[in-house]
């Protein structure tokens, strides 16, 4: 179905203009068919483009076999869609020519602006600007451009288009890559996906990925999107567009590089340290109801899985029946479903008599191996029941060499029982994945068509179960009310806040404090036995260093001390090893509190991610946080539901939670103390960079905050410099 049947994508819309024009200026258009400018021209007329053709090069009246233009302006037609492959350097003047024509979209193919450095950063501005001066709506700059199998829109210098035609589906594609473009459609052609819309972004310097997905949302002609990532450029408008495909009842699927730490800049805090942007990303999909793969591989082949939309929130981690005819192919995606946190559902009683009743044996075990007592009316038997048992949530079906020599065995009977269950009435349809181990295109074709997942590799089957294990529909939204605190403290020159001051914000945020008493940086014995008579012995000293954001690895702190002259002791110990630094800090004060247990100590942390925004995390606290990485992300702000799944992600919190009988933790008031620290997104201009509790104890009853750091974006965001 075409999109030009959707309102958003009528004759003369962006979408229309973009995806379907119904003419096309090729500007800097070579007559030489060996040239890549000469492509898109070749590649429109040989797939099936029923649109006007308009070259236009400055120096040739036809091109291979059309009349050409000197300069758009020249035309004296209307042109939907401008396609500029000039160099760098005209790109401007060839831009301003399609303004004065009026026209209304450009993908602009040269390369040569921000990712090329500095200067091209500045040249990429001006051209955006220029743009909405004009008012152009510009795809790229370093852009390959886009392909529409549905109304036979090849326009693209991509060497992919010189096969076969590209056949019309369901399934669209946004790629920040090029190059990755051809090889989504060539891989994708190959294992039967079809394709509605395929779209290269290049730069974004003013259509971007989350733009162009809410444009498919609109189009009836997607059902599904996949997005090939490299990073987030507008990461709220991708996550709206997400928001609505869902409600629309279409899937958005990304694979994005960066999985690893290399490179990644640690902030001040642990919560940097711990929280790559990487981990803020998972966080993001997660918020947006985007499902997130591993695997290119996965890209290509789980639409079909996630055809009945996400899990429900609670599920657990998904429970996996699987059927074989051969025990090493199984193993082999059961062992790699481990890895993942994944493990096959063992069949119930009730399910193995219900089995035995129609003359199949089966036992217990993790996998259902019908190796050697394969026939097809046995496998299709047990895999309708599995599709229709109660102790499992999907089904794999895993098949041997049958599915190259004798696809009558195991695979027809896979069609037929996928069929049959997905005719309705049949709300809740259980996910099917089926994994053939021997090289089957056949067999893959077949499944493919009947819309059934079907996977060439064992690991691309365990990562598509994991995704679609982990995929739940968007995030509910947080309280957004805004915060407004009496003022903020006071920070360094490069915006640190002292634990004072840190501790002072935690309390206006409600999150409880351990009680403490400030003296001067070399305080008088009289001051600390007063202190220490109030807060109760033994204590806690601290010297209060905005320049010791690590108070702990920096000496700046000594614990479990009795009486007056272990905490004097102390102080001068502390000084002395701060003192040997370089440069020494400015120690600001030495802070006393009294020693304080509980049942567990957490992490609570809060980051602005440069991709995501502010994020929160949850952790194991203490000193071994950034060594466990037991941790769990959301976007802030966090509802209570929100920050019960983290606490129920964390697997060291298990212990607060009644497992084996240990005593409970007041799970209430960590909510609550999560929920309060994520509520600084909601700080008008969101001035806080960073803030961290390390630790929060968990009591029976309450919790309270030992130890804080905040940043701020900028020092005099504070109360002043100190």
């Amino acid at each position: 179905m075409s999109g030009a049947e959707s309102p958003a994508w009528a004759p003369g819309s962006l979408a229309q203009c973009l995806f379907a024009p119904r003419s096309v200026a090729l500007v800097g258009a070579s007559g030489d068919p060996t040239r890549n400018t000469a492509r898109p021209q070749q590649f429109l007329r040989r797939h099936g483009y029923a649109g006007r053709l308009l070259p236009v090069n400055a120096t040739r009246s036809e091109v291979l076999g059309e009349r050409a233009w000197p300069r758009v302006s020249d035309i004296d037609e209307p042109i939907d869609h401008a396609f500029i492959m000039v160099g760098a350097a005209q790109v401007e003047a060839a831009l301003r020519d399609c303004g004065r024509r009026g026209v209304p979209v450009a993908t602009i193919v040269s390369d040569g602006f921000s990712e090329s450095g500095p200067d091209g950063v500045v040249a990429q501005q001006r051209l955006a600007a220029l743009a909405r001066e004009l008012g152009i709506r510009i795809l790229g700059p370093n852009c390959i451009g886009l392909v529409n199998p549905v109304d036979r829109v090849a326009l693209t210098v991509n060497a992919a288009l010189n096969g076969e035609t590209p056949q019309p589906g369901s399934v669209a594609v946004v790629s920040q890559s090029g190059s990755m473009l051809g090889t989504l459609l060539s891989r994708g052609q190959a294992r039967g996906l079809r394709f509605s819309r395929m779209i290269s972004v290049g730069n974004e310097a003013d259509l971007a990925v989350g733009e162009i997905t809410d444009l498919l949302v609109d189009d009836p002609a997607t059902d599904t999107i996949l997005l090939f990532l490299e990073t987030l450029r507008d990461a709220p408008r991708l996550a709206q567009a997400a928001r609505r495909a869902h409600r629309a009842g279409k899937v958005v699927v990304a694979y994005k590089l960066g999985r690893s730490d290399f490179g990644a800049a640690m902030a001040v805090s642990h919560t940097g340290a711990l929280v790559g942007s990487d981990a803020a990303v998972d966080a993001y999909f997660r918020n947006a109801g985007i499902a997130r793969v591993e695997m290119l591989d996965t890209l290509i082949e789980i639409a079909p899985l996630l055809a009945n939309g996400p899990r429900p929130s609670g599920g657990g981690a998904l429970r996996v029946a699987v059927v074989t005819t051969t025990g090493g192919g199984a193993a082999m995606v059961v062992d790699r479903m481990g890895t993942l946190g994944l493990a096959p559902a063992i069949p119930s009683a009730e399910f193995c008599d219900r089995m035995v009743a129609q003359g199949i044996r089966i036992r217990p075990s993790p996998v259902i191996d019908l190796t050697l007592a394969a026939t097809s009316a046995k496998y299709e038997a047990v895999l309708r029941g599995l599709l229709e048992a109660e102790f499992c949530d999907a089904v794999l079906a895993v098949v041997g060499s049958s599915a190259q020599f004798q696809p009558g065995l195991a695979v027809a009977p896979i069609v037929a029982t996928a069929s049959a269950a997905a005719r309705p009435p049949r709300p809740g349809l259980k996910p099917l994945a089926v994994f053939l181990a021997p090289h089957a295109d056949a067999s893959l074709a077949l499944l493919a068509e009947h819309g059934i997942a079907a996977f060439r590799t064992p690991e691309a089957c365990a990562d598509a179960l994991a995704t679609y294990s982990a995929w739940r529909a968007p995030d509910s939204s947080a309280d957004a009310e805004p915060l407004v605190l009496p003022g903020l403290p006071r920070a360094s020159a490069s915006g640190v806040v002292d634990e004072q001051g840190s501790l002072a914000l935690f309390d206006q945020l409600g999150i409880a404090t351990v009680p403490r008493q400030l003296l001067q940086a070399q305080p008088e014995q009289a001051a600390i036995a007063r202190a220490g008579s109030m807060l109760g012995w033994p204590v806690a000293a601290k010297l209060v260093s905005a320049d010791l954001p690590h108070k702990t690895e920096a000496g700046a702190v000594s614990l479990g001390l009795a009486d007056v002259p272990q905490v004097s002791q102390a102080i001068a110990d502390m000084r002395a090893r701060v003192r040997a630094a370089a440069p020494a800090p400015r120690v600001n004060g030495v802070m006393l509190q009294p020693m304080v247990s509980g049942l567990v100590e957490v992490i609570v942390g809060y980051r602005e991610d440069p991709l995501v925004g502010p994020v929160v995390m949850l952790g194991m606290g203490g000193r071994l946080a950034e060594l466990w990485r037991d941790l769990s992300l959301r976007l802030a702000p966090v509802t209570a539901g929100q920050a019960r799944e983290m606490l129920a992600e964390v697997r060291g919190l298990a212990q607060i939670q009644g497992f084996r009988g240990l005593p409970r933790g007041d799970v209430d008031a960590l909510v609550a103390a999560i929920c309060a620290l994520g509520r600084l997104a909601l700080l008008a201009g969101q001035p806080v960079a960073e803030a961290e509790i390390n630790p929060l104890i968990v009591h029976a009853e309450g919790v309270t905050a030992l130890d804080g750091l905040v940043v701020l974006k900028d020092a005099a965001a504070g109360f002043g410099r100190r």
